[in-house]
């Protein structure tokens, strides 16, 4: 509830909105803020400010106050490797603990935030983020809420999972084959395997082995039962992907007896995307431009892949809803709308 009192009444209450106090030439900001509970020691600021009333906030059985309540909607929210900030000024954060993909139950956020008075706000799920990012933020609009509402919100997370959680990505064992004539015969040097290989290291994992092969389907298929026979977790073929005559690679990752879950991914740079399973083992298809653009599909799905999902052809699919990168002067990916759903 709230309610008019004079300043020497208000001692123990809480302030029901901020306090101005302005210095000519100086200073203009709240000297209180909303929320603040009132000390004996305050009084003499606020009659200096000119307030001998004030609209204080009486919290009846059964009202949470706004830091309270996003303090317990960011504890029913935010699951593994998520820490919540202090509140200020009603509102919380959650930030990273350590590097890791973050996975958001888009469902359960929009039934959430579906309900009056609260908000969660978030960055985009399947997103790679460094320690000590902010990736969501909660708060009520109102000063203060009943606990019936904040108990119904931590009912849903109890029934169906936190909102958001952080994934480390596990060290994994890559093998990758570079198809191409050009390469194997030497006319070319190949520079395929040196950029997929950084980008592997870069989430952690280790390049077991890194094969040369011709444009011919039983030398692809061999290299890539080769590399599986070596307990790799993950194949990536480099090259060879577009509809070419001459380009064999998806010929020869089917010739293995692979399952190919998708060619094709509606992601621009990218869309010549291969993503196949053989007895578990994933094998990606890494399209020509990897070899010159700094983000493509390839990034969007290997840490889903080093996590150990399986990708259905649906996945894949819902990547082209933000799947088109402008090109930026300098590329800030992730922190940008490129591969976010």
């Amino acid at each position: 509830m709230i309610r008019k009192v004079e300043v020497q009444e208000a001692v123990g209450m809480r302030l029901a909105h901020d306090i101005t106090k302005i210095v000519p030439g100086g200073f203009k900001g709240p000297v209180f803020r909303r929320g603040h509970i009132i000390r004996e020691e305050d009084i003499p600021e606020l009659l200096q400010v000119g307030k001998e009333h004030l609209f204080v906030l009486q919290l009846e059985p059964g009202e949470v106050h706004e830091e309270e309540a996003a303090v317990r909607i960011a504890r029913a929210i935010g699951g593994r490797g998520l820490a919540s900030t202090a509140p200020k000024e009603g509102r919380v954060d959650l930030k990273t603990q350590y590097r890791g993909l973050l996975k958001i139950n888009v469902t359960l956020l929009e039934q959430l935030n579906s309900r009056e008075d609260i908000i969660i706000s978030t960055v985009h799920t399947n997103t790679l983020y460094d320690a000590g990012t902010t990736v969501a933020a909660t708060r009520i609009i109102p000063l203060f809420i009943t606990d019936l509402r904040l108990q119904e919100v931590e009912a849903l997370t109890e029934a169906h999972g936190k909102v958001l959680q952080l994934l480390p990505i596990p060290a994994r064992k890559i093998g990758i084959v570079i198809t191409g004539s050009e390469v194997y015969k030497g006319r070319i040097e190949d520079r395929f395997g040196e950029i997929v290989q950084k980008k592997v290291e870069e989430l952690g994992s280790t390049v077991l082995r890194r094969v040369l092969v011709p444009d011919d389907v039983d030398a692809i298929a061999s290299a890539i039962a080769s590399l599986k026979a070596e307990r790799c977790d993950v194949i990536v073929a480099c090259g060879g992907m577009s509809v070419d005559p001459d380009d064999v690679t998806r010929e020869g990752i089917a010739r293995t007896g692979a399952t190919i879950v998708r060619y094709g991914a509606p992601v621009l740079p990218g869309s010549m995307f291969l993503y196949a399973l053989l007895d578990g083992v994933a094998i990606l298809g890494a399209p020509a431009c990897v070899l010159h653009d700094p983000t493509t599909t390839f990034d969007l799905m290997l840490p889903r892949v080093l996590l150990g999902e399986r990708l259905t052809s649906a996945d894949i699919g819902k990547l082209g809803h933000g799947g088109l990168c402008l090109h930026c002067p300098e590329c800030i990916f992730p922190v940008c709308p490129f591969g976010k759903e």
